[in-house]
């Protein structure tokens, strides 16, 4: 090439500067105070244990109310165990629990809290718990809690309280299944009078029922925010507060958080504004308990497509709410606790989150096919048909597990919901069709 060809010649093209990201969202001050919560719970327990007092394991749906009024320290194995997959430590936690003899089978949060009970160690980015002094388990969630708490009591050599709720076949709770409940419970409390060296103090039942249903009732209208169009949150935020919820329910710092946090959504609403990182094109129910190891593979497709979860039935279930203030009016409680969703009818299952689907106004479901939770997972295939017959919505599902991630595969998970994009998709030219075949 001559001289002044190259002077002449048109200057090689910049490369385009890189598009700059949008700011990030600050962070909701009800978020931050419920974070506080979660930490303030643990630390009482650590606290507890240093000073010589008793500190119990407990399940999520057993009634905190008890040992609030007791001023017991309690943890919740669930949590920690859900934390450790989130913090991608569950599957050597679960290999530990493997190597003692535990079956692979069995629950992922269930692997992962008996290897931690027999003494194995987390990394350090996880949160650890004082070892138990007693535990407390509730099979209104399933009964593999029942072995599972089992085999800690036997680890440790400590008392365990067991609170049976049967399956229940109807839509309601009969006298006869409270009367049930209600022995169980006041019995629990003389056991846990023993434990704790000191007697039941009504006022502070009181005290604890109370915080309960301020926190229920500020939860559940956290929840309901999922309705407003666009969502100013997504139903992955409502996942990343179930720690406060089931550690915290009956403390008064729980129910002011929330409260806080409605008063901050309440306000996205007004301002037309939203905390989710993308515009919401479509609407779905994620159903079933997320897998918290993949909890950023889960949710970058959605992302990408514009879907927003505004319908799950995990985390109103721990929206409970009753009328009892004192032991001579115990049966609103023990209703409350009856009702957990694998404790109902598959009616009262599907009437539930049919409810949701309608009143959030979603456009499919996304179902999780939980290896861990096989009472959850297994009548999946008849709500599936059950949404598509009377919501007129389709469904996918995929197979997962809430803290294995031995059992995700990402490739399958984003064929279907490629598939759920699609089928939603169909179904909107299908209704805007219709709207122009009406308007002529």
């Amino acid at each position: 090439m001559a001289e002044n060809e190259k002077v002449n010649a048109a200057p090689e093209a910049a490369a385009p500067a890189p598009a700059a990201k949008p700011p990030k969202k600050p962070t909701l001050p009800g978020v931050l105070a419920l974070r506080k919560v979660v930490n303030d719970v643990y630390q009482a327990a650590w606290d507890a244990k240093k000073a010589g007092k008793p500190v119990g394991w407990s399940s999520s749906k057993f009634p905190c109310e008890i040992c609030e009024a007791l001023d017991l320290a309690v943890v919740y194995p669930e949590n920690q165990a859900a934390g450790i997959g989130a913090r991608h430590d569950g599957q050597r936690m679960c290999e530990a629990a493997e190597d003692m003899g535990y079956d692979p089978d069995i629950c992922g949060y269930t692997r992962i809290s008996l290897a931690y009970s027999a003494g194995v160690e987390t990394t350090n980015e996880t949160r650890r718990v004082p070892m138990p002094d007693f535990v407390l388990c509730c099979n209104n969630i399933c009964n593999d809690m029942t072995k599972w708490y089992e085999n800690i009591a036997r680890m440790h050599n400590i008392p365990l309280i067991m609170i049976d709720v049967p399956y229940n076949n109807d839509m309601t709770v009969s006298d006869s299944q409270v009367a049930y409940i209600k022995g169980q419970f006041l019995d629990a409390i003389k056991k846990l009078e023993k434990i704790a060296g000191t007697k039941f103090s009504e006022k502070k039942f009181a005290e604890a029922c109370h915080n309960a249903n301020r926190t229920a009732k500020a939860w559940l209208k956290v929840c309901d925010y999922l309705q407003y169009d666009p969502s100013p949150m997504s139903g992955f935020d409502l996942f990343n507060h179930m720690a406060d919820v089931v550690t915290a329910r009956g403390k008064v710092a729980a129910a002011e958080a929330f409260e806080l946090l409605d008063k901050n959504l309440a306000e996205l609403v007004k301002k037309g504004e939203t905390t989710t990182p993308f515009p919401e094109k479509y609407r779905i129910m994620f159903e079933g308990i997320p897998c918290w190891p993949e909890l950023k593979t889960l949710f970058k497709p959605l992302k990408a497509n514009g879907i927003n979860v505004t319908a799950v039935v995990y985390a109103p279930a721990f929206g409970f709410v009753y009328d009892t203030d004192s032991l001579d009016n115990l049966d609103g409680l023990c209703r409350a606790y009856y009702k957990a969703p694998n404790s109902v009818s598959i009616e009262q299952g599907v009437a539930w989150r049919e409810g949701l689907c309608r009143e959030n106004k979603v456009d499919g479901a996304l179902i999780h096919n939980n290896r861990s939770c096989k009472p959850w997972s297994g009548y999946m295939s008849e709500m599936a048909r059950r949404f598509n017959k009377d919501l007129g919505i389709p469904c996918v599902s995929f197979d997962g597990d809430q803290a294995d991630p031995r059992n995700f595969n990402e490739a399958q998970y984003l064929t279907r919901v490629q598939g759920l994009v699609e089928a939603m998709e169909e179904n909107r030219q299908k209704r805007l069709a219709k709207k122009e075949e009406a308007a002529k």
